[in-house]
């Protein structure tokens, strides 16, 4: 069963919070996050990546940069631009997208559910991507970027949350991107004991995405494990910061492809290849967004073609049969040569945020054909999990993006 603890939040003081939260330290490259810090000087980026506080010879991954992002915090919570909870506490945090909205419960997961698959995994991890983040969290202390959970639906959280948000929020802005966030402090007795109840009566919650970053997390506890024998295991650094969605709320979008050469074909020798395990039909100048599982919409030439894949070359298995690993198995893989997806430079994964026409735009700028794709279901992201198996890379992109910066869970 599932142990979700509160935690004495550090967030942000309630005039500055739209001026700190920042996107996820990762959807940045370096000069990207430079350029926002400059624009936004409190942006929670000068301390997810303390490379931009450094000119460029300053290497991204350098001591330096680590103990810079240590010294920012500590600044800000001395100068008062951080406040912290004085009693553990959970907090909801709403999103709202395109009048969509998903609402999370913030709290602290245990690592040794993660270690005991209570919390269930769908992606390898790189151990180069988690050193980073092994560093900074241990470097400052804290657990900055909250790990993006899920859970089947549960009515006594549902409960919990709607009582909770007949309350006015402690933050409510909208980021430059459209996405309103709103923020409630969870502090009452009986609903804290309501919502501990509850995750401790969930069987498996499992990571939507984050997967580095909650690695290098419990990676982090279990060095504070070693250098502290004497542990309890109810030291902060046993848990690590988290919001958990349920499942019913949360939206996954497309994850779609781009490659850069036709591996020695023309455009029609390719074409004739994909007709023997796809229906084809030509849309023309029509974009192809896929409507439903097995089909997939195919930019080349100039033109939009909807691909429909034979029944015979469906699968049942939860990892086969997704949209991602069809049009891995049967064309980028044997038509196309790209047998390692991880590794090809030939191939690019474009989020569904960026539109039909970043697929259009790419074939016209460096490509040669590009897919656009069914988004994978949270169903089958479970299914996955619980079959503990691991899914393709960039099988799912989800959005709203959770905000750093808005909690964090200090580690001692």
């Amino acid at each position: 069963m599932a142990t979700v603890r509160p935690f004495k939040g550090i967030r942000p003081r309630k005039d500055l919070a739209h001026n700190i939260a920042a996107l996820p330290y990762d959807v940045y490259n370096r000069e990207e996050a430079c350029a926002e810090v400059e624009k936004e000087p409190l942006s929670f980026l000068k301390i997810d990546r303390g490379e931009t506080n450094f000119p460029r010879e300053v290497g991204t991954y350098d001591d330096c940069v680590y103990a810079k992002a240590r010294e920012l915090l500590d600044e800000m919570v001395v100068e008062g631009q951080f406040i912290q909870d004085d009693k553990p506490c959970y907090y909801l945090y709403e999103l709202t997208m395109n009048g969509s909205s998903q609402t999370g419960i913030v709290g602290c997961a245990s690592i040794d559910d993660y270690d005991h698959h209570v919390i269930m995994k769908h992606e390898n991890t790189r151990k180069e991507k988690e050193e980073d983040r092994i560093r900074h969290v241990d470097g400052c202390d804290a657990q900055t970027g909250p790990i993006f959970l899920a859970y089947h639906e549960n009515e006594m959280l549902q409960q919990v949350i709607r009582t909770k948000k007949m309350k006015m929020p402690i933050y409510d802005f909208v980021s430059e991107d459209g996405v309103c966030h709103r923020v409630w402090v969870i502090h009452e007795e009986d609903l804290i004991d309501q919502v501990q109840q509850a995750f401790a009566g969930i069987q498996s919650i499992y990571i939507a995405d984050g997967h580095h970053r909650c690695a290098s997390a419990v990676n982090v506890g279990k060095k504070r494990r070693v250098e502290n024998p004497e542990y309890t295991g109810e030291e902060e650094f046993n848990y690590f910061l988290s919001v958990l969605f349920q499942d019913s709320e949360l939206r996954i979008m497309d994850y779609n492809r781009a490659v850069k050469d036709l591996n020695g074909l023309s455009e029609g020798e390719f074409l004739d290849k994909v007709k023997k395990k796809f229906y084809v039909d030509d849309k023309g100048n029509e974009s192809v967004r896929p409507r439903h599982k097995g089909q997939f919409g195919m930019y080349l030439g100039g033109e939009w073609y909807q691909l429909e894949i034979k029944e015979n070359y469906k699968n049942s298995d939860p990892v086969a049969g997704l949209d991602v690993s069809l049009l891995q198995d049967q064309l980028l893989g044997p038509v196309l040569g790209i047998q390692d997806p991880k590794t090809d430079n030939r191939i690019d994964f474009i989020g569904g945020i960026r539109g039909l026409d970043e697929l259009k735009k790419r074939v016209e700028e460096d490509c040669k054909v590009a897919f656009s794709m069914y988004p994978t279901s949270i169903q089958e992201l479970f299914d996955v999990a619980d079959a503990k198996r691991l899914m393709p890379p960039k099988s799912t992109w989800f959005e709203p993006k959770l905000r750093s910066g808005l909690f964090i869970h200090r580690l001692s």
